[in-house]
């Protein structure tokens, strides 16, 4: 079912006896294309309350969902109100252009970055019941045992899908990928041992893992980001890879507008109390302008984009 669901947070409104009070500055809506409780609805929340004193205006969060987040794409990019920013990922700005036939949006023409406000890991992931705990072995597992080299992704045409297969290819070898729909039925299925494995995000599986119910093997940073458990470089695989949410306006935003929002989100970012809030998300905020944000996008497309069509994926 799709929705919208906005929530505003109140600013306090001081103002003495006598005072002219000054006209508050247009109402700044930040969308997120997903339900709330996710790891952007939560970027999104974090952001607005650091942000709305600052720019002496209300911010607004709205959440759009239905179609992967591409709905709300798609709505916002037919839209004339500019006083919008979304909080997009990966899927949306790289991947889904390249896989969905009529994906009802151009990032580049109807979206222009401001600036980068987290980013996050991958990490491969097994059930309890597979006897491996290393990453070398569970492929040398997988490949000694190939009906069960199946390997679960929280969405077809995700990142973590697209991770998954940039993995396999690292290692010389084939997987079979099968797409869930959410991180949620992927973990049941991966605690239930109905699949051997699974690459989704540190953050959804990362409380599993502490909780001991899989067993993470290898995160995808340049860091080890898990007590006890290396990243995949240094389990013998060449690779290394991260996701990101940045903080998009309407193409049509005006440049001064859209250099201010940009700005204060850098200013907030680099704040230590907002840092610590991201951080309890599992998420590593980032402090980035325009340019950094640009030289950040063209590095990741240059990276991802052929993988994701290398693989050949289209859907309508």
């Amino acid at each position: 079912m799709n929705f919208s669901r906005r929530t505003m947070i109140a600013l306090p409104v001081l103002a003495a006896a006598g005072r002219v009070q000054a006209q508050a500055a247009p109402r700044l809506r930040i969308v997120v294309p997903y339900a709330p409780g996710g790891a952007s609805d939560r970027s999104a929340r974090i952001l607005a309350e650091a942000l709305q004193p600052r720019l002496g205006s209300t911010v607004v969060v709205e959440n759009i969902t239905g179609a992967g987040g591409r709905l709300a794409m798609r709505q916002l990019a037919s839209q004339a109100d500019t006083n919008v920013i979304v909080m997009a990922n990966p899927a949306l700005m790289v991947v889904a252009p390249l896989v969905y036939r009529n994906n009802g949006y151009d990032p580049e023409r109807d979206f222009q970055p401001l600036s980068q406000v987290s980013t996050y890991e991958f990490a491969a992931a097994v059930g309890t019941a597979v006897p491996v705990r290393e990453l070398n072995h569970l492929m040398a597992w997988m490949k000694a045992n190939p009906e069960k080299a199946t390997l679960g992704v929280p969405a077809t045409g995700s990142l973590p899908h697209f991770f998954a297969l940039m993995w396999a290819k690292a290692a010389g070898t084939t997987l079979e990928v099968v797409g869930y729909k959410g991180s949620a039925p992927l973990a049941n299925d991966l605690i239930g041992g109905h699949v051997p494995t699974a690459i989704d995000t540190l953050d959804a599986l990362l409380p599993l893992h502490e909780a001991g119910k899989l067993r993470i093997l290898a995160t995808s940073g340049a860091q080890p980001a898990v007590p006890g458990v290396p990243t995949f470089k240094q389990s013998g695989t060449n690779l290394s890879a991260t996701g990101w949410n940045v903080a998009f306006a309407k193409a049509a935003m005006p440049t001064a507008q859209a250099e201010r929002i940009a700005r204060e989100i850098a200013a907030v970012m680099a704040l230590p109390e907002v840092r610590d809030k991201f951080l309890q998300t599992r998420t590593e905020p980032v402090s980035a302008g325009i340019e950094t944000t640009r030289k950040m996008l063209s590095a990741f497309n240059a990276q991802w984009v052929p993988a994701i069509q290398q693989a050949k994926l289209q859907f309508e």
